[in-house]
């Protein structure tokens, strides 16, 4: 879930005027904002950290539960204890083979070096079971405490809930910030770059943001185009956002589970079939759900999703309530003639010159734009 990045990367300046495009640079990297205005991008969207979404608002900040943690927190686990209690001794024991011992003195030392070894795996398969339970059973009770980002399309308007604050930060749609951070810095391992996206606002003298690490600058900007599109009319359901493999059926909830593990089976099988497929990746493909425990992490998944679904949210407070209440279609707040003008520019010259970069874009439209009203 969304939270600060580390400390050690600098913030963005917004008491400064920023636009799209702006580039903020600094010792070991560069703030590069996407907004104000919020401009399109080529980028699919990409929305892992959406929860609810309908017709008036989203909420960012905690998404659904997934599959892959639960995978990590028990197959992990079982995983690496299965591997140095069954898979280390037979490889000790080829070595031995190659170096010209004797297969019974090797066997023996085999047998031996597997139940030695098979404690440890035992106690570290355990140990690392407990430690993935008690970060889940953290952040899952965690949820009760957050209030989610709203973001409220028909209004054009988003919502922030400071911590310790007692009073919700509506901020325009058109002049919140969004920004991604790129950091690098030497280590003994070699180069390390950090990724980061941040939403937020200056709200007098205190910077109020949602910050969360990335994997790279281009997903960055697939987490920023979720958002975008949702509040630009453009996305208007969960499943092409957080579904990117396509394993939700028309039917299907749209949160992960047991469903698609079996979607994803059968389009292996079809896959196979037409030979787009080796079998090789088929049984690989069985393989790592064998060693990730098969459905059991599908199941709790979808446990979790019922078990969120009866706990009471924390309350929002009344401001916030009121303001996500759906408004009259005449009364909606339309995008202004800048954002429009622009955006259909930055669409043009995407369109003429597909592989350059979306920010270098960015940066050109508001060079041509000169007298373009910033926003702060």
């Amino acid at each position: 879930m969304p939270t600060k990045i580390e400390s050690s990367l600098p913030g963005p300046h917004l008491e400064q005027s920023r636009k799209a495009g702006d580039v903020q640079p600094f010792p070991s990297g560069r703030i590069t904002y996407l907004a104000p205005l919020p401009l399109p991008t080529p980028l699919p969207p990409l929305g892992p950290h959406i929860g609810e979404l309908n017709d008036v608002y989203m909420d960012f900040g905690v998404g659904s539960p997934q599959v892959f943690m639960w995978q990590i927190t028990l197959g992990g686990p079982f995983s690496g204890a299965f591997m140095i209690a069954f898979i280390f001794p037979p490889m000790i024991g080829c070595l031995g083979l190659m170096f010209g011992y004797d297969l019974a003195y090797t066997w023996e030392f085999v047998v031996d070096f597997f139940f030695a070894i098979s404690e440890y795996a035992i106690l570290g398969g355990v140990s690392s079971l407990l430690i993935g339970l008690a970060v889940w059973h953290h952040n899952h009770k965690k949820r009760l405490q957050i209030i989610p980002t709203r973001f409220n399309r028909q209004r054009r308007e988003v919502c922030f809930m400071p911590e310790d604050a007692t009073e919700p930060v509506f901020v325009p749609w058109e002049s919140l910030s969004a920004w991604v951070i790129e950091a690098q810095g030497a280590t003994q391992y070699g180069i390390h770059r950090q990724y980061g996206m941040g939403i937020g606002c200056q709200h007098g003298e205190t910077l109020t943001s949602v910050e969360f690490p990335c994997f790279g600058l281009s997903l960055a900007i697939s987490h920023w185009e979720a958002i975008r599109g949702y509040m630009e009319y453009e996305i208007h359901d969960l499943k092409s956002i957080q579904d990117p493999l396509d394993l939700q059926g028309p039917n299907d909830p749209p949160h992960e589970g047991l469903h698609t593990f079996h979607n994803a089976r059968a389009r292996m099988h079809q896959q196979i079939r037409d030979g787009q497929r080796g079998r090789v990746s088929g049984f690989f493909w069985y393989l790592y759900h064998v060693m990730t425990l098969w459905t059991i992490p599908n199941h709790l998944t979808e446990w979790e999703v019922r078990r969120l679904q009866k706990m009471a949210p924390h309350a929002l407070p009344e401001a916030m309530r009121l303001w996500s209440e759906p408004l009259p279609k005449e009364q909606w707040a339309k995008p202004s003639e800048e954002l429009l003008r622009l955006s259909e520019q930055v669409r043009q010259l995407h369109k003429r010159q597909p592989r350059r970069p979306i920010t270098e874009i960015f940066a050109e439209v508001q060079q041509l734009n000169p007298t373009g009203k910033r926003r702060a």
